[in-house]
């Protein structure tokens, strides 16, 4: 799930840059039985220097981000590495579900026809962005397109980090779709109605798909101070009176933040619904076989998602 804005072969590593941290991690082997997670490392960034949004610049000190890229790199073994998937905080882009009856067969009057959509939602000049689509779903006969649009100097700050560290990103994508791939990877997938809230300090993604159908995709910052109670309480309406649905067969609760445990609670006991954690290791198991935190798991799952998409495209 997911595009991206550079396509290569597929890749064997994969970087996350977000907010409050850099990760990087390597894969080994194929398929799920085979697959494994060969190395991994994190590296905290201090508050202030990663500062995702559409508009300003991302990176106020992208020298910190470049050193925390390498020394995780260097922790992990892959110094070495020269190319690599690269993960961008939701925040970086903005995410439009766009419904057509038919599409244009041509990809780029498709591309043409969605830059037309999309241009009255962008806080900036269409010519200034890089616009990637795929289809979410498709259902009664309507494709249903998942429009990205992030401005070029913004995605370009991220390939420039990674750059300076000596990596060319072979493609670019977004957390909370990568997320959903190691999910669905990791089998955790129903083939009923789920709803993913990737929580970090910044913002909070929602997402409501049905099976591998990404049906509802809305993104707050932290700034819009809505209650995560109250965020999951309007998005279980709209599931049930816009999209027909009742109870959520699981919900994924990720993203790493402190208050991630306790966002679990709150939504288990205030819907009645199963709430897990997202562990990546019926995906992709990991090479050393020892216990890991939590947080580790939350730290690689998307880059692990990048990784296993590519594998599987």
């Amino acid at each position: 799930m997911g595009g991206s804005w550079l396509n290569a072969a597929p890749p064997v590593t994969a970087i996350e840059i977000a907010a409050a941290r850099v990760t990087v991690v390597g894969l080994a082997g194929t398929g799920a039985s085979g697959r494994r997670i060969s190395s991994h490392a994190t590296e905290p960034l201090p508050p202030g220097v990663v500062v995702p949004g559409l508009a300003a610049p991302n990176l106020l000190q992208p020298n910190v981000v470049t050193d925390a890229l390498r020394r995780a790199l260097d922790r992990a073994g892959l110094g070495g590495v020269r190319r690599a998937a690269l993960v961008i905080p939701d925040s970086a882009a903005r995410v439009s579900l766009l419904s057509f009856e038919a599409m244009p067969a041509r990809p780029a009057e498709r591309e043409e026809l969605i830059r037309w959509q999309l241009r009255k939602a962008t806080p900036f000049p269409i010519d200034d962005a890089q616009v990637t689509h795929f289809l979410a779903s498709s259902l009664g006969g309507t494709s249903n397109i998942a429009a990205v649009v992030a401005r070029r100097e913004v995605v370009a700050e991220y390939e420039q980090a990674a750059a300076s560290a000596g990596i060319h990103a072979g493609l670019v994508d977004l957390a909370s779709f990568n997320v959903m791939n190691a999910a669905i990877g990791a089998g955790l997938a129903p083939a009923e109605d789920w709803l993913l809230v990737h929580r970090l300090q910044e913002a909070t993604t929602l997402a409501i798909l049905r099976g591998q159908d990404l049906l509802f995709y809305r993104h707050r910052t932290a700034v819009d101070e809505e209650p995560l109670g109250a965020l999951v309480h309007q998005t279980a309406m709209y599931h049930e009176d816009r999209l027909g649905g009742g109870t959520f067969a699981r919900v994924i609760v990720s993203g790493g933040t402190a208050d991630v445990q306790a966002a679990r609670e709150e939504i288990r006991s205030r819907f009645d619904v199963q709430v897990t954690s997202l562990d990546v290791r019926s995906a992709a198991a990991l090479s050393d076989r020892t216990d890991v935190s939590e947080d580790v798991l939350d730290a690689i799952a998307a880059p692990v998602g990048i990784l296993i998409r590519e594998q599987a495209a």
